[in-house]
């Protein structure tokens, strides 16, 4: 007879699951035990850290659209993953966590390691639930599964008591998942829906969420082209459209430009796709007046707890995104000028000033946009160097951004392994700034022990850029904390066997980045890159002028 943990990975394999990423753990040496003979169906890789193994799995679940699968131990285990499950949560990513417990005996007394996973994870996960009878394993790891991919997509956690995986399971496995069509909109709501935006005078297209398919998303496109509208995407989403199409008008992310604000506040009506209204992709909850907007928000989620969570919309519609847009035929009204309008303020964002550096990022940004073939991957954590991958590059149909709308530091380097594994053939890079580089860069080894080796650019500039810049907008010249004294990082990545090279000036890079795509084992590019350029188009040292000045007006 099986026990529970071989139990739990047939189900897994039955599932679809391909991949899992974890740090091992004596709470579930029967799932390890049972891995052991599943080489080539359900692949267990290694990582160094559970933070890094989490932000993996909340990767491949925004990348792929299936459930990535994070393996951890109890208690501190995944404490040290609880940021990838709050990444995969604010990404709406489709994410099961599988981590050791106490055995069932031993529950309530705070044993070693012991935590109330549901009083823990409640709130940060979409679903908890512990296992307490091995023959229950196919049941809610089913229904797991489902609620991870369903609605709104995101992370639930399975606790599994040690003597739930290695006593006795009789059960039989599951035999693949279950198949569940998306929601189609009602008629009714479709046809108020094309109304409302062909009685607009300004209409825009919101857009958002990762699960997307590759034909919702040329139909979006195919509609939003015949109905001459522009179109926005959500904070770190603007991969989900084609950014060379000429409704597509910028992004709603950090930094936000002043056309995308005018865009939004200066639309009558607002076709909101598959998005949650976020802080960042509101501004603060100021583009949109609060509880009732201004504009008419017609409101499209297949979770119909996103509709009215923070905005009530003239219509809300709970649909899936690819099934509404499947649905939508073309609407006309006389708005060609203000789609106009909205993709040249687009266009105009990518005119920049020299940057005061060594490495001048906006002419390196223009290479890489020329360069790199039209499937790339790029991944980023969280800094002020982030401006770069998701504001001056441009993503078309095939190239996709895998970026934590979290804002976690230390993403993009297991972002970029977890790509690299789910897609080996293709071109990964990651920007991390050096302070993001350091919170993961130990990934490094597990890159080197699966052969998932990107390419890592480090916007090196010796400082905490984000909290510097708030320091001197806030407290000019007041600078605590945020100087950063770095390693030989060209040392460190030869160490893990990757290519490294540091690049000290602009016109180095193109040749520099030409041996990283060259190289077989991955590649860091050490970028020199002054401290001034913490914005594009303003210095440190203006920062803090312009505070000063505030500060003391005379």
């Amino acid at each position: 007879m099986r026990n529970g943990g071989q139990l739990l990975v047939e189900c897994l394999i039955a599932l679809g699951a391909r991949k899992g990423f974890g740090v091992p753990g004596e709470s579930y040496l029967a799932v390890l035990d049972a891995l052991h003979d599943t080489a080539g169906r359900l692949d267990f890789v290694l990582c160094r850290n559970e933070g890094g193994a989490a932000f993996m799995a909340a990767a491949w679940g925004k990348l792929t659209g299936q459930p990535g699968l994070c393996f951890v131990t109890r208690g501190p285990g995944v404490t040290n993953a609880s940021i990838g499950i709050h990444t995969a949560m604010q990404d709406s990513a489709p994410m099961i966590v599988l981590v050791g417990q106490v055995g069932t005996d031993m529950r309530g007394r705070e044993a070693f390691q012991e935590l109330d996973y549901r009083a823990v994870f409640g709130t940060m996960a979409k679903w908890v639930v512990e296992i307490d009878d091995a023959n229950r394993i196919p049941e809610l790891l089913s229904r797991a599964w489902i609620t991870a991919t369903t609605g709104r997509p995101g992370p639930v956690v399975i606790a599994l008591p040690e003597d739930m995986l290695s006593g006795p399971a009789s059960a039989p496995a599951l035999t693949g998942p279950a198949r569940i069509g998306e929601p189609a909109p009602e008629p009714a709501a479709l046809a108020e829906a094309l109304a409302l935006l062909a009685g607009a005078e300004r209409p825009a297209i919101l857009i958002g969420g990762c699960n997307w398919t590759e034909a919702g998303r040329a139909a979006l496109q195919g509609f939003a082209e015949a109905s001459d509208i522009p179109v926005v995407a959500a904070l770190r989403y603007q991969d989900m459209f084609d950014n060379h199409s000429p409704c597509y008008a910028g992004d709603l992310g950090l930094g936000l430009a002043a056309g995308v604000r005018k865009t939004m506040t200066e639309a009558d009506v607002v076709l909101a796709l598959n998005t949650r209204f976020g802080e960042i992709s509101t501004e603060g909850y100021t583009l949109f007046q609060v509880p009732t907007p201004r504009q008419k928000i017609i409101h499209v989620h297949a979770s119909a707890a996103e509709i009215g969570k923070v905005y009530i919309p003239m219509l809300g519609i709970p649909a899936g995104p690819n099934a509404f847009v499947a649905a939508l035929t073309p609407v006309h009204g006389p708005w060609a000028d203000w789609r106009k309008r909205a993709r040249a303020d687009y266009e105009a964002t990518f005119a920049l000033p020299p940057q005061p550096s060594p490495v001048d990022m906006g002419l390196v940004t223009a290479h890489l946009r020329e360069v790199l073939p039209e499937d790339a991957i790029l991944t980023n954590g969280a800094g002020n160097f982030t401006v770069w991958p998701n504001k001056f590059f441009r993503f078309g149909p095939k190239a996709r951004l895998l970026a934590p709308q979290s804002g976690a530091m230390g993403y993009g380097i297991p972002a970029a392994i977890a790509a690299k594994v789910a897609c080996p053939d293709r071109t990964v890079v990651c920007f991390a700034g050096d302070g993001d580089f350091q919170m993961t860069c130990q990934e490094l080894g597990t890159a080197m022990q699966a052969g998932a080796q990107p390419i890592i650019l480090i916007l090196n500039n010796g400082t905490y850029g984000t909290i510097r810049a708030h320091q001197e907008r806030t407290y000019p010249a007041r600078v605590l904390g945020t100087d950063l004294h770095n390693p030989d990082f060209v040392m460190l990545a030869n160490a893990y066997g990757f290519h490294a090279e540091k690049v000290n000036r602009t016109e180095d890079f193109p040749a520099a980045f030409a041996r990283a795509r060259a190289s077989r084992t991955g590649a860091v590019l050490d970028l020199a890159i002054s401290a001034e350029a913490l914005t594009p188009r303003q210095t440190l040292s203006q920062m803090r002028a312009t505070a000063l000045a505030t500060k003391d007006p005379k």
